[in-house]
C-alpha cells in the first residue's frame, strides 16, 4: 500500500503513533521502518518531494541527471521507493514550527503549517531527521550577488540541473565541495580555481586516524574525488583569507598565500566550510546540546538509540551528528525501532536482535569519520572574521565590527547579545549567524565555544502568518483567556466563527 499524500492541514489526524520531520535518508528510513510494525505514521517535510538534500528531486531527475550526480546519489533510488510504498501518511511542503516533547500527563504536540492553514497534532513519539546546514562562511563581500553557498548551487543542479554560467571559483574545505567541484565540470561548468581553506596545522592530527579511514567504505570514493578534481582544477591550499569584489555583484576573488597575494576574475564564487547539525528545532523543543569538538559544532546529546533529553522525542541521521547518508538510513531504522519499543513498553527477541546488528553496522559506517573532520578542519579566521566589515548575521545586516563592538561591552553571551543588536532574530532565526557569533565571543573572551554556548530558540522557529495563526481550531483556554469565559457548547475540534 503507497503513502498517503496529505495536502491540506485539515487531512491530518489529530494524533500518530509516530511523526517523523525530515525526509532525508534519516527520516524516509524511519518512517518506512516504523510503518512496518504497524503502527501509525506520519512523515512531514518542507520540500515538494522526499530525498533531502543528498537525494533531492531524485524522483523526477531524468539517467543523464544521475550519471552526472554520480553513483552515490544513485543509492537513494531504493531508499525512496520502500517509502513510496508503505503505510504511511507522507506531508510534503509542510513547515513543522513549534515542538514540545511530553509531559506526565500529555504527550509530544507539533505545529505545523500544510496547504496555507497551521494546526497542532499529537504524536505517541517524535522522531526529528532535520538532517545538516552548511556551516556558514562569512567573508567580505559574500552577500554580493553572485556568491552563494555551494549547497545552494547544489541544490539548482539537482533540482533544475542548473549550471552556473561564466568564471566559477570554488573556495572553502570539505569533501562536499569537491564533489561539487567534479559534478559541475561534468556539466560543462568553467571552474577557475577552487581554493581550499583548510587549517593545514591539522593534517598531522588527521594522519593518525588514517589507518580507521581507509577500513572504511568511503575511501575509494574519496581518493577518486580528490584524484579527479586535481586533474581537471586549478587546486590552490593553504589560502589563508579571502575576499570577494565588485561593484553591482561578485567580479574579482582577492586571496593570499604564504607567499602572496593573489586577484582571481569571478562571474560566481561557492562557498562552503563543511556542514553541522541543524538544530534549531531540537534547540526550541529544549533538548540539551553539547559542544562536539571534533566537528566543532553543537549537536543534541542522544543515547546509543537516538533518545534526546526531552522525553518522546528522538533524533536521528546528520542532525544528531554529521555521519553521511548511508549513517542516516541505518540511524534513522535505529530510531524507528526505538520509537515503536518504547510505545509497546517492551522488548521484542527479535526486534532487539535487528537493532544490534544495525549498531554495528552504524559504528562501521562512521570509521574514518575523525579523520575526515581533522582534514578538512575549517581554520579559525573564517570562523570568526576579523575584518569589520563584515557582514555576520544577513538578516539584520549586523557587520562582525559591530558585533565585536559589543562583545567587548561585556555581553555574556549569544541570547543576551540578541538585546544590543538583534542578532540572529530575523526569518532565519540564527541558522546563518550563529556559529559565527559564538566563534567571536569565545576568541574574544577567550572561551571555549563550549562556554560561550549558542542561541536559546523559541516557537515558532519558521515563519508564520497570523491568518494561519487565527485559522487554528481555539482550545478552551485560548477562548477563555480572550473572552473571559468559554461556551458551554464548545467542541475542540470545531473552529470558531471570527
Amino acid at each position: 500500500m503507497p503513502v498517503k499524500q496529505m495536502t491540506a492541514a485539515a487531512d491530518l489526524a489529530d494524533r500518530y503513533d509516530i511523526v517523523v520531520i525530515g525526509a532525508g535518508p534519516a527520516g524516509m528510513a524511519a518512517a518506512t521502518e516504523a510503518a512496518s510494525h504497524d503502527v501509525r505514521v506520519l512523515l512531514c517535510d518542507e520540500n515538494p518531494a522526499p530525498g533531502g538534500q543528498i537525494y533531492r528531486a531524485i524522483t523526477r531527475n531524468r539517467p543523464v541527471a544521475f550519471k552526472l550526480l554520480g553513483a552515490s546519489y544513485a543509492e537513494g533510488l531504493p531508499l525512496v521507493q520502500r517509502f513510496l510504498d508503505c503505510r504511511a501518511d507522507y506531508a510534503a511542503g509542510a513547515t513543522v514550527w513549534s515542538l514540545q516533547g511530553a509531559h506526565p500527563e500529555s504527550e509530544p504536540e507539533i505545529g505545523l503549517t500544510l496547504g496555507g492553514s497551521a494546526r497542532r497534532i499529537r504524536a505517541g513519539r517524535v522522531i526529528l531527521a532535520t538532517g545538516a546546514t552548511e556551516r556558514p562562511m562569512p567573508v567580505p563581500g559574500w552577500t554580493l550577488p553572485g556568491v552563494m553557498m555551494a549547497g545552494a548551487a547544489q541544490i539548482a543542479l539537482k533540482s533544475a540541473s542548473a549550471v552556473p554560467q561564466g568564471r566559477i571559483v570554488l573556495a572553502g574545505c570539505g569533501p562536499l565541495l569537491y564533489l561539487l567541484a567534479n559534478q559541475l565540470s561534468d556539466a560543462g561548468a568553467h571552474i577557475v580555481a577552487l581554493l581550499d581553506t583548510s587549517d593545514r596545522r591539522q593534517r598531522w592530527a588527521a594522519i593518525q586516524h588514517l589507518p580507521s579511514f581507509a577500513a572504511s567504505p568511503y575511501l575509494r570514493k574519496g581518493l577518486s574525488l580528490l584524484v579527479s578534481a586535481y586533474r581537471r582544477i586549478k587546486v590552490i591550499g593553504g589560502v589563508q583569507d579571502i575576499a570577494v569584489s565588485g561593484q553591482d555583484r561578485a567580479e574579482k576573488v582577492r586571496f593570499s598565500t604564504r607567499k602572496k597575494q593573489h586577484v582571481i576574475e569571478a562571474d560566481t564564487v561557492l562557498l562552503h566550510q563543511g556542514v553541522i547539525p541543524a538544530i534549531n528545532l531540537t534547540s526550541a523543543a529544549g533538548c540539551e546540546l553539547v559542544w562536539d569538538d571534533a566537528q566543532h559544532c553543537f549537536r543534541p546529546v542522544v543515547d546509543g538509540v537516538g533518545r534526546t533529553s526531552v522525553p518522546g522525542i528522538i533524533c536521528a541521521g546528520d542532525g544528531a551528528g554529521i555521519g553521511g547518508a548511508r549513517h542516516a538510513a541505518v540511524a534513522g531504522r535505529i530510531a524507528a525501532m526505538t520509537a515503536t519499543t518504547d510505545l509497546r513498553i517492551g522488548t521484542d527477541p527479535d526486534c532487539a536482535r535487528q537493532l544490534s546488528a544495525l549498531q554495528r553496522r552504524a559504528r562501521y559506517l562512521l570509521r574514518g569519520r575523525r579523520f575526515l573532520d581533522l582534514l578538512y578542519h575549517p581554520a579559525p579566521q573564517f570562523r570568526a572574521p576579523r575584518d569589520p566589515d563584515t557582514i555576520v548575521c544577513r538578516c539584520e545586516e549586523i557587520r562582525a565590527g559591530t558585533l565585536r563592538q559589543a562583545v567587548g561591552l561585556g555581553v555574556p553571551g549569544p541570547n543576551q547579545l540578541k538585546t544590543f543588536l538583534r542578532c540572529g532574530m530575523g526569518p532565519c532565526q540564527g541558522r546563518m549567524c550563529a556559529p559565527t557569533v559564538t566563534e567571536i565571543m569565545a576568541e574574544m573572551q577567550g572561551k571555549s565555544p563550549a562556554e560561550v554556548g549558542t542561541y536559546r530558540l523559541r516557537a515558532p522557529v519558521k515563519p508564520l502568518r497570523l491568518a494561519e495563526l487565527a485559522a487554528m481550531p481555539h482550545t478552551p483556554a485560548a477562548i477563555q483567556a480572550v473572552a473571559g469565559h468559554a461556551p458551554s457548547d464548545f467542541q475542540p475540534n470545531r473552529k470558531e466563527s471570527p
